[in-house]
């Protein structure tokens, strides 16, 4: 597909569903099997997707690890103001902060990404569907072509079909024709002495001919 910016632009209002997430997406290449390139792009996608539930999963262990400490800073604040400098509560404080520190680094690296992902989720996703549109556009211009080649095999088909009817009729007429001049020429009852003769004749042929295919 050359041009898809256009298309691009007209997605830029609609809200496209996830299709690695629907199963009549998968459906369409039932047949044919997806191509090498849509492959690519849907675990493209799909990484894109485990990580945005990795991000979400890392956060709220952060959350849940960063509270835990702020509950450690509040249970070690009156301690630390009435101990000496260096009594365990204030080591306790002083590093509790250093990590609440460190897990507002990774919270914020984390919540950075969960901005951005859902966008690059959205671009793989219409790649995807772009993709999905000129492999099925292309599949259906080809059974086109085939239903047309088709068509016009019946077509043949049939005219040949009429003309063995023609020929079957002309053959069945010709007999008739051959055998009432025989009628007249010769009569009832030498036709019938011939009738019976060429009866057997038959029969003894038919009973070789099947015998020899035995």
């Amino acid at each position: 597909m050359k041009d898809t910016g256009r298309f691009r632009r007209a997605l830029s209002d609609v809200n496209v569903p996830f299709l690695v997430l629907d199963v009549k997406w998968h459906r369409l290449f039932s047949i044919y099997g997806k191509t090498k390139d849509i492959a690519a792009q849907e675990a493209a996608f799909n990484r894109l997707l485990a990580e945005q539930a990795e991000c979400g999963a890392q956060l709220k262990s952060l959350r849940g690890l960063k509270s835990t400490l702020l509950d450690n800073i509040v249970a070690n604040m009156d301690g630390a103001d009435e101990g000496k400098a260096d009594s365990l509560e204030r080591r306790r404080l002083k590093e509790d902060r250093r990590l609440i520190e460190k897990i507002n680094e990774k919270m914020d690296i984390y919540e950075e990404r969960l901005l951005d992902l859902p966008r690059l989720l959205r671009e793989k996703n219409e790649d995807l569907m772009l993709s999905t549109m000129e492999y099925c556009y292309e599949k259906m211009r080809v059974n086109e072509r085939e239903a047309e080649q088709i068509s016009e095999w019946i077509r043949q088909m049939r005219i040949a079909l009429k003309k063995k009817i023609i020929q079957k009729q002309d053959c069945v007429q010709n007999s008739r024709e051959i055998y009432a001049f025989l009628h007249d020429i010769f009569g009832s009852q030498t036709l019938d002495l011939f009738d019976m003769e060429y009866e057997k004749s038959e029969a003894e042929e038919t009973g070789e001919a099947g015998s020899h295919s035995q």
